[in-house]
């Protein structure tokens, strides 16, 4: 039987995404009592080396190395820029709230964390001789963009577009816009340079991610068509 509505789980409010937002906002508010000698220290207080990490897990993972691997979710809340920061949030708050309102707030919230940890691994284990530490919440939020396409496939998304000195307000196949977007990120990661790689890659993690949970989730929740819904 094919069902028209998306699976509710009653949340209302966004509230971990009222949350995650509050977080990343607050590290980001850090920075501005940080001195200018002390930005390299904090960068690599929240974030992550793939060659740190690589080289803990071919050691051998124990209860002191599994502390470090912490860092994989810590920095999901930091980020280099207030543009860095802001285009992650604007991604997070368009997808994030269809999202959490069908997953539920712990549901959502693991997603988020887990899934963007998890691509933060895969780009330690894809470069493990990287020594640039990685902050930003790329992964997370992409696994929540690829949860959305798997759950609304047949939904659109309101967009302003630039018609000339006009901004035209108008519909889009959520499909074409977030088909886009993933193309752009698979040609990022193959011919683009190694800085740009590393972000290009763990957006593509985390979507992948995020898009094989939510065929999961429609399976087990027999649902085959969410229906023309919009944003």
């Amino acid at each position: 039987m094919v069902r028209t509505g998306p699976p509710r789980s009653g949340a209302t409010n966004p509230w971990m995404v009222i949350l995650i937002s509050a977080l990343a906002l607050a590290v980001m508010l850090s920075t501005l009592f940080v001195p200018e000698a002390a930005v390299a220290a904090w960068i690599d207080f929240w974030g992550f080396k793939p060659a740190v990490i690589s080289a803990r897990i071919a050691e051998g993972v124990n209860w002191r190395e599994s502390l470090a691997l912490g860092r994989l979710v810590r920095a999901l809340f930091a980020h280099s820029t207030w543009l860095h920061l802001l285009g992650n949030l604007a991604y997070l708050w368009v997808f994030g709230i269809p999202v959490e309102r069908a997953l539920g707030h712990v549901r959502f919230v693991g997603v988020f964390l887990l899934l963007g940890a998890l691509a933060n691994l895969f780009v330690a284990l894809h470069i493990p001789d990287l020594e640039r530490t990685i902050i930003g919440a790329s992964g997370g939020v992409s696994a929540v963009v690829g949860v959305y396409l798997g759950l609304f496939p047949t939904r659109r998304i309101g967009l302003w577009l630039p018609l000339g000195l006009f901004l035209q307000f108008a519909r889009i196949p959520a499909l074409l816009v977030i088909g886009s977007w993933f193309t752009l990120q698979v040609l990022y990661t193959v011919f683009g340079p190694m800085s740009d790689a590393v972000a290009w890659r763990t957006h593509v993690a985390g979507f992948v991610a995020g898009l094989l949970v939510a065929v999961a989730i429609r399976v087990t929740s027999g649902r085959v068509d969410y229906g023309p819904n919009v944003d």
